[in-house]
């Protein structure tokens, strides 16, 4: 099984479990269960082949379940326990019960399972915004998420390449900056070249509304990014207002980051307010929004008299105390609204952040400890081994891709909230994501690819705090799941001759090189400009 429960003891008896079973109980723990095995047309009843009883005691996602002769018995601590009791009822099924088909029943092992998360946090990130992927892939992701234990789906829904969300009040982002006339084709350091080929898309209010209830029903919760102040070129090519220079600017078609730069201003802080009520009023209950502070290129605010004036005006020194202000006020209007900001970790080496602010360490573990050593909760995204649009060989088999090597055992091998941290800095840290940047992930297919099996390390390592025993070999057997599922994963092996699409380019640095480099980084408060 993928993740490894806690605890997993084979008892000697077995049951049939038919299609169309009854499962008894709460209604909200039945109903989970039901959510969670949807190819057996499973059936509410006062008494079944599933029976469900609910112990608070045991907490929100935590379960117990046993499989004898009778059925199948689940004491689940909330609705999260329950659902996650069915995807393990699930896995301990046959790989084709994850196929719409006739069988009549299928034979569950006996077994006792006791079990219940590491982390709070076990996320997917989703970068929406440079290649726009279709609410069906979107749905299909928070799928395979479910079936893996995961539950935060991280939309990256602006940068300077596109803006991937409807606003009624500012409708020029869906008609000019959800879209770009062409993308760039060429690798760095080579000559400029373009596909030629439109490309764009935004979510409607109403696609939202529908992402997070689909997602809520499968406990896994959407947390939207509006990146700002910097990546900010799709914006800006509509609402040049909103800049610090007053200049208009294209939506980006190419990859990079470009100097375009929101401003720190009322209006600016009135106009992100406004998105934020439309993107809550859309997703409903909203506990995460995302901020971004990562990457800003911050000289024109330096060079403009009116934003420098501002600052002084604030008693603020510089310049990135200016961007700490200006994401800590946007920070306050998320608490206001009843969500917490989430930001990349330039954000907290700039200082002045709200304690409650939950920081994102990509550039490395060690900007991730300083965080949680300064009290706020960290969720472990580095680059390595966590940007999973990183090859996984240096091989020119694989599709292109930003840099290599992230494998598998690379996943496996990471620890979150490492030893040699002191209790209280382990105590920080809630959970761990996984990064999907999309500029070579063109299509679903390569979204797959770039997923899967890495995810479920990732799954795996969410769930128990580190890699359990035996992963390899259930990892193997697990791909049955993926196949029957039509996940178009990278083999264990290597990619499948129609996988390999346009060649990867070795890179010319070690991971370890560049995580030191990121990590040098860290120590410069000034250091919001772009690293990579």
């Amino acid at each position: 099984m993928i993740p490894q429960p806690r605890l997993l003891r084979p008892l000697s008896a077995s049951y049939e479990l038919p299609r169309g079973a009854t499962v008894s109980g709460p209604a909200e723990l039945a109903g989970a269960v039901r959510v969670a095995l949807p190819g057996l047309d499973l059936l509410p009843g006062d008494s079944g082949a599933v029976d469900l009883r609910h112990d608070p005691a045991l907490g929100p996602e935590a379960y117990k379940m046993v499989v004898g002769s009778r059925g199948v018995e689940i004491t689940a601590g909330g609705r999260a326990g329950a659902f996650y009791a069915g995807q393990s009822l699930h896995q301990l099924l046959p790989d084709a019960s994850y196929r719409f088909s006739a069988s009549a029943a299928w034979t569950v092992p006996g077994v006792r399972i006791e079990d219940s998360p590491r982390f709070a946090w076990r996320g997917l990130h989703l970068d929406v915004a440079r290649h726009f992927f279709p609410k069906r892939e979107v749905l299909r992701l928070i799928d395979l998420m479910a079936v893996h234990k995961l539950n935060r789906l991280h939309l990256h829904l602006a940068d300077d390449q596109g803006w991937r969300v409807e606003s009624r009040a500012y409708p020029l982002l869906n008609e000019v900056s959800s879209h770009r006339p062409r993308t760039v084709t060429d690798l760095r350091g080579d000559p400029r070249t373009y596909d030629d080929l439109p490309h764009g898309g935004c979510y409607s209010l109403d696609d939202l509304t529908e992402l997070a209830a689909y997602g809520r029903a499968r406990e896994v919760v959407i947390v939207p990014e509006i990146d700002v102040p910097g990546h900010a070129s799709a914006i800006l090519a509509a609402y040049p207002a909103l800049g610090a220079t007053g200049e208009r600017h294209e939506v980006l078609d190419h990859w990079g980051i470009s100097p375009a730069i929101l401003s720190p201003l009322p209006p600016t802080v009135e106009f992100l307010a406004t998105i934020f009520d439309e993107l809550i009023g859309a997703l409903g209950e909203t506990p995460y929004v995302h901020i971004g502070g990562d990457e800003v290129v911050l000289d024109h605010w330096a060079a403009s008299p009116e934003i420098t004036a501002y600052r002084d005006s604030l008693g603020l020194g510089s310049m990135s105390a200016l961007q700490s202000w200006f994401l800590r006020r946007l920070a306050d209007l998320l608490a206001e609204r009843g969500s917490r900001a989430v930001v990349w970790d330039e954000a907290f080496v700039s200082g002045g952040l709200r304690q409650d602010t939950l920081v994102m360490p990509w550039r490395g573990m060690e900007v991730g400890r300083r965080a949680a050593s300064a009290g706020h909760d960290v969720v472990a995204t580095p680059v390595f081994p966590l940007y999973f649009d990183y090859a996984e060989s240096t091989s020119e088999d694989e599709p292109r891709a930003l840099g290599d090597v992230i494998t598998v055992a690379d996943v496996a091998a990471f620890a979150p909230a490492p030893d040699d941290w002191t209790d209280e800095e382990r105590a920080r840290v809630v959970g761990v994501q996984a990064q999907l940047w999309s500029e070579y992930i063109p299509d679903a297919g390569t979204l797959d690819y770039r997923a899967w099996p890495r995810g479920c390390a990732l799954a795996e390592v969410a769930w128990l705090g580190e890699a359990g025993e035996g992963l390899t070999e259930r990892l193997k057997a697990h791909l049955g799941r993926l196949d029957a599922l039509d996940v178009r994963y990278r083999p264990l092996d290597g990619p499948r001759p129609w996988q390999r699409r346009r060649p990867h380019r070795p890179s010319s640095y070690t991971m370890t090189e560049l995580m030191e480099r990121l990590d040098q980084m860290t120590h410069d408060a000034e250091s919001t400009r772009p690293s990579v």
